[in-house]
This record gives C-alpha cells, sequence and structure tokens, in this order.
C-alpha cells in the first residue's frame, strides 16, 4: 500500500509538472513575440530599414491599408525604401495585443490595436519560429472605422473603389 501512495505521488508530480512547463512555455513565447513586434514596430518609427525588414521572413506578405497594397517582402522593401531613406516612415504602438498559437506551437497569429498617425488601427498577421526567431509571415494593416461613420466613409470612399470593384469583376 505504501508503495502504491509513493508511485501515485510521483506521478501527480510528474504531471503537474509537465502542465506547470507547458503553460511557461506557451507564456515564454507570447512575451517573444510581443517583444518582437514592439520592436518591429520601433524599427519602422526609427526608418531601421535593415532591422524592420529582419523581421520577415524570406517568403512573406505585407497586405496594407489600400485595396491593391499586397506585397511580397522584396516587392515591400522596393516601395517602403524611398520613406525609411527618408525617414518619413511610420509610428505604431500596440495598445492592445492577442497572440494564438497552432497545436504544434510552431505558428502562431496575433491581433493588435494600434496607435497610430491614422488614430486607431488593427494589425495582425501570423508569424512563425524560423531558426529560433520569431519572424513575420504574413502582416495585414487594416483601419478601424468606427459604427457610426461606415456611412460617411462608405460615401466617400465610393468613387474612388468603384472603378477598382469593376476591373476585378472582370
Amino acid at each position: 500500500m505504501k508503495k502504491t501512495t509513493i508511485f501515485f505521488t510521483f506521478i501527480l508530480w510528474v504531471m503537474s509538472f509537465t502542465a506547470v512547463t507547458a503553460q511557461t512555455k506557451s507564456d515564454i513565447d507570447k512575451k517573444e513575440i510581443g517583444t518582437m513586434l514592439d520592436g518591429f514596430n520601433v524599427a519602422a518609427a526609427k526608418a531601421d530599414y535593415t532591422t524592420y525588414f529582419n523581421y520577415f521572413a524570406d517568403e512573406s506578405t505585407f497586405i496594407g491599408t489600400d485595396a491593391t497594397e499586397v506585397w511580397d517582402k522584396k516587392a515591400f522593401m522596393a516601395w517602403a525604401k524611398p520613406y525609411f531613406d527618408k525617414k518619413s516612415t511610420w509610428n505604431f504602438t500596440s495598445l492592445k495585443r492577442n497572440i494564438y498559437f497552432s497545436k504544434d506551437g510552431k505558428l502562431a497569429w496575433f491581433d493588435e490595436l494600434l496607435d497610430t498617425q491614422m488614430k486607431i488601427c488593427r494589425g495582425s498577421g501570423v508569424v512563425e519560429k524560423i531558426n529560433g526567431s520569431w519572424k513575420v509571415k504574413q502582416y495585414v494593416l487594416s483601419m478601424t472605422v468606427p459604427n457610426e461613420v461606415v456611412d460617411q466613409v462608405v460615401a466617400e470612399k465610393t468613387p474612388i473603389e468603384e472603378a477598382l470593384i469593376l476591373k476585378l469583376k472582370k
């Protein structure tokens, strides 16, 4: 009886340690991703071209606020270079961030509300751990529109986007 009690106590101890370890890994990964995303935003604000683009995986995509803005890393680098060269980049600060993980923990996705020169925007994306570092695979920047002014915004953008809608339907 004594051996059985000791055995079950040992099993419970091992199981509790495993649960703590799993929680700790998730917390560590969330902290790493949060630090990476903050560094990503700071690099843009400082117009640090090399550091900013090192946060992207080689095969990444950036989707901007305009419907035509979908770039792979190389195209986004080319588009952004003049802004970084002139030191006229963007300054985003996270206000609230959520991070989620795939079951195997190799991919994560996030959404965050950002304080920007455009007021509140939403950044969202997918990150992957590559060679021990989290890298952006896809980043989507969206402007938020308060429900109270949606009709005004739609009226404002309709003449601009109607031609694009027709073109995309062809």
